[in-house]
């Protein structure tokens, strides 16, 4: 199993910039899929970003595509969200998530971090 900590959330201005981090536990984090989701004040939780074992492919939703970078550095055991031109929509807690290259759903779940951005 694989234990996520999330960090790097915070208050951030319109057009502005944010880094996620998430470390991974053990020493089997290039075995997973990585992923991070988001939930929004009253709204259900939603795909941000996907990458593989290598990094070599990423996959974003529409939302972010063009904004967000997601990447990973299999030797440090993290994985990264670089958030750019933030808008208040994208105000949410963000979670990092992990899954087996074989398995349909994320397994494994970090506790979250918070993004605000302020108009």
């Amino acid at each position: 199993q694989v234990q996520l900590v999330e960090s790097g959330g915070g208050l951030v201005q319109v057009g502005g910039s944010l880094r996620l981090s998430c470390a991974a536990s053990g020493r089997t984090f290039s075995s997973y899929f990585m992923g991070w989701l988001r939930q929004a004040p009253g709204k259900e939780r939603e795909f941000v970003a996907h990458i593989n074992l290598s990094g070599d492919y990423t996959y974003y939703s529409d939302s972010v595509k063009g904004r967000f970078t997601i990447s990973r550095d299999n030797a440090k055991n993290t994985v990264y969200l670089q958030m750019n031109s933030l808008k208040p929509e994208d105000t949410a807690v963000y979670y990092c998530a992990a899954k087996r290259p074989y398995v349909k759903d994320y397994e494994y779940w970090g506790q979250g971090t918070q993004v605000t951005v302020s108009s």
